[in-house]
């Protein structure tokens, strides 16, 4: 093995337990901004951060195991993450169109604070 060849596998190696670690962290922060965000529609857009994270962790794991399920995994994940975002934004819009009082009310709350910003 050359020289290079050794650098490189160490950088590959640093470069994961790197990765391993800032995408552990986004997740936890992730988490921690689901639970209290704002607003519904926010929560759907960090649970869709979530599924993506999770997905490069995944591939993560994958490469340094050096096992190729994990691929078909983070692919699977991905699908059903598409899914599950689509499925709340229905959820959301049915709300809206139903004039649920809670969602009037969000909705409400968005426009005066971006009125407000933009002046």
């Amino acid at each position: 093995m050359s020289a290079l060849e050794a650098f490189a596998g160490a950088y590959l190696e640093f470069a994961l337990h790197a990765s391993l670690i800032i995408l552990g962290l986004s997740l936890l922060l992730t988490a921690y901004r689901v639970c209290i965000g704002p607003n519904l529609p926010d929560r759907v857009v960090g649970l869709d951060l979530l599924v993506a994270i999770a997905i490069g962790l995944i591939a993560v794991f994958g490469i340094l195991s050096k096992y190729s399920l994990y691929v078909d995994i983070a692919l699977a994940l991905g699908l059903v993450g598409f899914l599950a975002t689509v499925a709340f934004a229905r959820f959301i819009l049915n709300r809206g169109l139903a004039k649920d009082q809670a969602i009037l009310n969000e909705t409400n709350e968005v426009a005066e604070t971006n009125t407000g910003e933009s002046q």
